[in-house]
């Protein structure tokens, strides 16, 4: 079985508890099931997981390079400049990253308001951008961002491969059987 689960913000990505911190546990019952890679605690959208051990790894390691694909609130107006140096790839510390599909698009309409909001701020404007990548570097989204002068205040995930977000509200899943995903 594969699980379409919608992470909500600062939820670990994990069943196990650490501290007084969310995890998957708080919203998940199903038993022998295990996230299909990860997503960042301040992060949130599409996580995906499965009872399925090689549909996991087919998932999740990085020689299958499943495309992610990320909405993403930048502090900012990012120029045609900076979208260009996402789309050929940026320097980070530990490599350049492959190319990304990247745009400007208007606020995601089916975006639901996070808890609690991104700070607002008069005199510095935002804008949302559509990042799709193939790798899985930690951090990686922010640190693209910021590289090229704009740095991420919300990330939302919205696809992992052929799977999509769709309408499901954060901390609420899908059950797919295996039958209907190719497993």
């Amino acid at each position: 079985m594969l699980i379409l689960f919608n992470k909500p913000f600062r939820v670990l990505s994990q069943f196990s508890p650490e501290g007084d911190k969310q995890t998957l546990a708080d919203y998940l019952t199903i038993p022998s099931v295990y996230p299909a890679g990860r997503l960042d605690y301040d992060s949130e959208g599409l996580l995906l997981l499965t009872d399925n051990g090689r549909l996991q790894h087919r998932l999740s390691h990085p020689r299958h390079k499943q495309a992610k694909t990320y909405w993403v609130q930048v502090e900012g107006e990012p120029t045609a400049a900076a979208v260009q140096q996402l789309q050929t790839g940026v320097l980070l510390n530990d490599g350049p990253t492959l190319p990304a599909q990247a745009r400007l698009i208007p606020e995601p309409p089916q975006l639901w308001a996070r808890e609690p909001p991104v700070r607002y701020r008069t005199q510095i404007p935002t804008a949302w951008l559509e990042l799709k990548i193939c790798e899985g570097r930690n951090r990686q989204v922010r640190r693209m961002t910021a590289a090229v002068g704009y740095p991420t205040l919300r990330l939302v995930r919205a696809a992992v491969g052929r799977w999509c977000l769709n309408n499901l509200a954060p901390g609420d899943y899908l059950v797919l059987r295996d039958e209907t995903i190719g497993a």
